[in-house]
């Protein structure tokens, strides 16, 4: 499988997709548009070893709610990253058995190393 989860309203996506932009045959996924699926949730969780790891601690309402004071289990990630597209960490891309998640530059590097 070769997907990419993103937002098209990011910049930060926006960039990230456009140096990727050489990559063929990945289906992309706004993930504002069109949420994702449990399914969908559950392999990349499988993938990356938990719901946590997708998460974004950086999201607005991780802070809003008061979540960082909060001891959350995975079930409690696995919830929130399905009930809004904010909390999961992006972009997602999934390229055969591997899962790169977010935006760090050495994610990027892992990623464009991989396809390259």
């Amino acid at each position: 499988m070769e997907k990419v989860y993103h937002l098209s309203t990011c910049s930060t996506n926006k960039r990230i997709l456009k140096s990727l932009s050489k990559i063929h045959g990945f289906e992309f996924q706004d993930i504002k548009k069109e949420p994702i699926t449990e399914e969908q949730l559950d392999q990349m969780a499988k993938l990356s070893g938990s719901y946590e790891s997708l998460f974004s601690k950086k999201a607005q309402l991780y802070k809003s709610r008061g979540l960082k004071d909060k001891n959350l289990q995975e079930s409690d990630f696995k919830s929130l990253l399905l009930e809004h597209y904010t909390f999961l960490a992006r972009p997602v891309i999934i390229s055969g058995n591997a899962i790169f998640i977010g935006n760090s530059p050495k994610n990027i590097e892992a990623l464009i190393q991989k396809l390259g």
